[in-house]
């Protein structure tokens, strides 16, 4: 069926206010471990999406179909999707959202309070003192996470989901390397022992990174681990 033709059946349905919009996307090159995956229609010898799901798995297919724009040539590597590295997008972000859900899970040793359920624990941390947050990687999070609003608004406006994968990426990239510069400067780290108010400040931060590493992933239809190893 042509886009034509489905706008025609939109215009005699019952929802005449309904409008499709048809995006043309480039060709997809299936790769392993960055040889072209040879194929044929003539020979009948080709891969299937299903086989290529079955191979890699459903959330790295959704998620790096979507890692571009609609008229970009995506480069598909059956090797590189599933990598536990930087370099595979869709592990990057889910092991974000992992990495802060272990956070909370250290942070219980010292504040047994903390609730377990994402809303609860949100709540809990809503009166923070998160004008105690002014290390520049701090406010640079903050900043990255007041984008989302707009940059899911203006995705959805222009027709582009690759932007809010673009984002999700970046978003995981400020957080993991965050945790990082704790790793090497003790006083960055977020939960410190001796001070309470400066973690719960931390821990409300790293609760708006999972928060919307979690909403992202969701609206792209891509799971958000709690763990990974």
């Amino acid at each position: 069926m042509t886009s034509n033709s489905v706008k025609a059946v939109g215009r005699i349905s019952n929802a005449p206010s309904a409008e499709l919009d048809v995006k043309i996307v480039q060709l997809v090159r299936l790769l392993r471990a960055g040889e072209p995956v040879k194929m044929s229609k003539r020979s009948g010898d080709f891969v299937t999406l299903r086989e290529v799901v079955d191979e890699v798995g459903r959330d790295a297919v959704r998620f790096m179909m979507l890692y571009r724009k609609n008229d970009a040539v995506l480069d598909f590597d059956l090797a590189k999707v599933i990598e536990k590295s930087r370099d595979n997008p869709v592990f990057y972000v889910q092991y974000g959202h992992a990495r802060g859900q272990s956070v909370f899970r250290n942070a219980r040793e010292f504040v047994p309070n903390l609730p377990s359920e994402p809303l609860a624990r949100s709540s809990a941390l809503a009166a923070a003192e998160l004008e105690r947050l002014d290390d520049p990687g701090e406010l640079g999070l903050m900043r990255r996470l007041a984008l989302y609003p707009r940059l899911v608004e203006a995705a959805a406006m222009a027709h582009e989901p690759h932007r809010i994968a673009f984002y999700l990426y970046d978003l995981a990239s400020d957080f993991h390397a965050q945790w990082n510069r704790g790793t090497d400067l003790p006083h960055l780290r977020f939960i410190i022992q001796n001070d309470p108010q400066m973690t719960m400040a931390r821990l409300a931060l790293v609760q708006g990174v999972v928060t919307v590493l979690a909403s992202g992933l969701n609206m792209l239809g891509v799971g958000a681990p709690e763990e990974m190893r």
